[in-house]
């Protein structure tokens, strides 16, 4: 296979960083629009102004959960952190790397016979990097799975 590519060195982290920067920037600018108008209203007592800045302080913390989603590989296998979720793999446990067409992020199949998402590495506004990432990951998991000698696919 020609666009087989090399093997990052480790650790390495994959992440959706143009989604992160947008989800995180506008944690920030809704945190503070909503905290400068809970100042500006004077009408408003010192618990609705509380109130306020808790409420941007939660849409904040909802977008930074959101952003913190990533994929670290390192030598003893995959640590897939997602929205609601953290899960570490030995590499023997990766089976597949699928990103197919249309697919939000990228799927895990495990040797326990169901299949993970990573939402460390999706297509959404960085489509090649995330091709040449799931790439990346499938070449690692195959060169460093027991199950799965290092061999040319193609």
């Amino acid at each position: 296979m020609s666009d087989t590519p090399t093997l990052p060195s480790l650790p390495v982290t994959f992440r959706p960083g143009h989604t992160r920067a947008i989800l995180l920037t506008a944690g920030v600018a809704i945190f503070l629009t909503i905290s400068g108008v809970a100042l500006l209203l004077e009408q408003l007592g010192p618990g609705e102004r509380a109130s306020f800045v808790v409420t941007g302080a939660l849409i904040f913390w909802v977008l930074a959960q959101l952003a913190r989603v990533k994929v670290v590989a390192d030598e003893s296998g995959v640590t897939v952190v997602n929205i609601a979720s953290k899960r570490r793999l030995d590499w023997a446990e990766i089976l597949q790397v699928n990103l197919r067409p249309g697919d939000p992020w990228v799927f895990l199949n495990l040797s326990d016979g169901t299949s993970l998402p990573a939402l460390g590495i999706q297509p959404g506004l960085a489509k090649q990097r995330a091709i040449a990432d799931a790439k990346a990951l499938r070449a690692l998991a195959e060169a460093r799975s027991t199950t799965h000698p290092v061999e040319d696919q193609g």
